[in-house]
């Protein structure tokens, strides 16, 4: 980007120097971002026109398009990881929820070898699976499970069977949450002609798709009035009980009459644990707010880093599966009408291994392990909020658990000015590559930690923070 558009008539004589002072400053960055991490832009050029890969433009802002491309992985240890550069990073994204117990633990990684070496088969019953299916239980005290192979196939088949067992179609999510890419989760909510309605949130997925989809405020107690109104319509209501980019948002009492309104109307609460499940709690987010839901997804954690998606539920929704319980022996046979699952992967022999371990160690462990985590992300987040205060930047970290994430960022973004609706992602986005840089590996505005993060790890991280905030501010990119 050069000069001339850099200088703009709406800004003083004084804010233009500051400008140019921060594009020669993001230059020269730049230079040096790239010599560090060069084979990650040279395999993303190569491999452009072949590998279609959403991570390739992601975040992409005209003023540091020279950065744009996804850091290449090669090695990664507990709570670090290395790139095909040879730098050593602080892991902060952690497998996006995965790696709850750092990366490759001895323990997942000595069940996986051992299944490895007597095959996996695909075809027979896995010998796991009934085990893995008794822990779940156990532990969060839903009736009955079933796997899937990732988190958006679980999402739709506890909507399907929601649909299947009250005979009703609409569904209602909620604004800020994520439940995959299925096309009947990939809705949004807009005002047309003063009515408010329910369109695609992408393109490619069919308008009609979403009119089963009704879209409300997380939280708000008019978005129970709204369910209530159309509570003989509704199959189900999914929510994802805390947002990772709103950790901030703990709605209890919300989610407490959510659960009422939805036992008395006959309408399946679905709990989408994906990043929650384990994590907060060794019964997740239903323990931690002591509501049991009648159809929970889960995933990343239970996986150890293999493959997986998990339903499970009451009875009534989840003997759409196989009919029901039955016995040998006697006159008994399923009973309840069947809906469709299936899925060659799905109770995956090594997916299955790695779950059975998860659990097993969950168990050893104990509520301290989630205890002493969100302890330490508590401490983490209050020590980097006293800074940006005493900075006087206008940034805050909100965690729920071991999962953080920026609550407001609106900083003075020289950099994209010219560019204002992307001026906060930018900024974020900036700040982010300065972490990279100096050895914190991070995507967005957030993060979360395992139990692998030591002391050591997350006086690095605040140290980088620090450091990455001084150079931007010297270069009058930060106030």
């Amino acid at each position: 980007m050069n000069a001339s558009v850099l200088n703009s008539p709406n800004l003083t004589p004084s804010q233009n120097q500051q400008r140019l002072q921060g594009q020669a400053y993001l230059e020269n960055f730049i230079e040096t971002y790239n010599q560090r991490t060069k084979t990650s832009k040279g395999l993303a050029q190569r491999h452009r026109a072949v590998l279609a890969d959403r991570r390739n433009s992601e975040g992409f802002h005209p003023a540091f398009k020279e950065m744009v491309y996804p850091i290449v992985g090669k090695q990664a240890l507990g709570s670090r990881l290395t790139d095909v550069d040879g730098n050593e990073y602080i892991d902060l994204v952690m497998g996006f929820g995965v790696s709850f117990f750092g990366h490759n633990p001895p323990f997942i990684k000595d069940a996986i070898a051992q299944r490895l070496e007597q095959g996996f088969h695909i075809g027979p019953q896995s010998d796991l699976a009934g085990e893995v299916a008794e822990m779940i239980s156990e532990l969060t005290g839903l009736e009955r499970v079933t796997f899937s192979n990732t988190g958006t196939e679980a999402v739709m088949t506890a909507l399907r069977l929601a649909r299947a067992a009250t005979g009703r179609s609409k569904i209602v999510m909620f604004s800020g949450s994520y439940h995959g890419h299925f096309d009947g989760t990939l809705a949004q909510s807009q005002i047309i002609d003063g009515i408010l309605r329910t369109i695609p949130s992408a393109s490619g997925v069919p308008e009609n798709i979403t009119k089963d989809v009704l879209v409300l405020e997380y939280g708000n107690p008019q978005s129970l009035e709204i369910i209530s109104h159309h509570s003989l319509e509704l199959a189900a209501v999914i929510v994802e009980p805390i947002q990772d980019e709103q950790p901030n948002l703990q709605p209890h009492a919300f989610l407490k009459q959510l659960r009422q309104l939805t036992q008395e109307a006959g309408i399946a609460l679905i709990f989408d644990e994906m990043l929650t499940g384990f994590r907060i709690h060794l019964g997740g987010a239903q323990a931690w707010f002591g509501i049991q839901a009648d159809i929970a997804t889960y995933g990343k954690i239970i996986g150890g880093g293999m493959p997986i998606g998990v339903i499970a539920g009451s009875s009534t929704y989840m003997d759409k599966i196989d009919g029901g319980d039955w016995n040998y022996g006697d006159a008994s046979s399923p009973q309840t009408e069947k809906t469709f699952f299936a899925g060659t992967y799905c109770k995956h022999p090594l997916a299955m291994a790695a779950a059975h371990a998860v659990l097993q160690y969950l168990k050893q462990q104990g509520p301290s392990l989630q205890e002493r985590l969100n302890q330490r992300t508590q401490q983490f987040i209050e020590t980097l909020n006293a800074y940006f205060n005493a900075e006087g930047l206008p940034l805050q970290l909100a965690n729920f658990g071991s999962v953080f994430n920026a609550v407001s960022s609106g900083v003075n973004d020289p950099i994209a000015q010219t560019n204002d609706d992307h001026s906060t992602a930018a900024s974020m986005n900036l700040l982010c590559y300065h972490l990279i840089h100096k050895g914190v590996f991070i995507q967005g505005s957030g993060g979360i930690l395992s139990t692998a993060h030591t002391d050591e790890d997350l006086e690095q991280v605040i140290h980088a923070i620090q450091q990455s905030v001084k150079d931007l501010q010297e270069a009058a990119i930060l106030p």
